[in-house]
C-alpha cells in the first residue's frame, strides 16, 4: 500500500471512530489503541517467547 494512502485510511478510520463519541471516549480508545500497539510491537520483538 502506497504510504500516503495507508496515512489517509487510518486518518479517515480514527474520524469515523471518534464520531458520535464523547471527549473522554476519544481519549479512552486513544490510549487504549497506543496501549495496544505498544503491546503488538513489544511482542514482535520476542514472538518465539510468547
Amino acid at each position: 500500500m502506497n504510504p500516503c494512502a495507508f496515512v489517509n485510511f487510518v486518518s479517515l478510520l480514527a474520524c469515523d471512530i471518534a464520531k458520535d463519541k464523547s471527549q473522554d471516549e476519544v481519549a479512552f480508545l486513544a490510549a487504549f489503541f497506543t496501549q495496544l500497539g505498544d503491546t503488538l510491537a513489544t511482542l514482535a520483538l520476542f514472538k518465539d517467547d510468547c
